[in-house]
């Protein structure tokens, strides 16, 4: 799974030609869940205040996250997206 942005204990990711709607993958420990680039919508469990965070992170780069979808939907290099700060 690519890796396209890390902040404190938090790996944000896409597959490459992954299903839609589009959208990335959020890890935190044993937890991870999916969430949708447009919507926001979520699938799967993370803690309050890192899911906060991700969602944060995701209206930040709603654009670069469209871009790179595109990109992973071609099998192309995903770039990388600055962390939360």
């Amino acid at each position: 799974m690519p890796e396209i942005s890390r902040f404190p204990g938090i790996i944000i990711a896409m597959y490459y030609r992954d299903h839609s709607p589009p959208h990335f993958h959020a890890v935190y420990g044993d937890f991870e869940v999916t969430v949708q680039i447009g919507t926001g919508e979520v699938q799967g469990f993370l803690p309050r205040r890192v899911l906060s965070a991700v969602q944060e992170w995701r209206r930040i780069h709603e654009a670069e996250l469209a871009s790179a979808w595109e990109l992973a939907r071609t099998n192309q290099t995903l770039p990388r997206i600055l962390p939360l700060e």
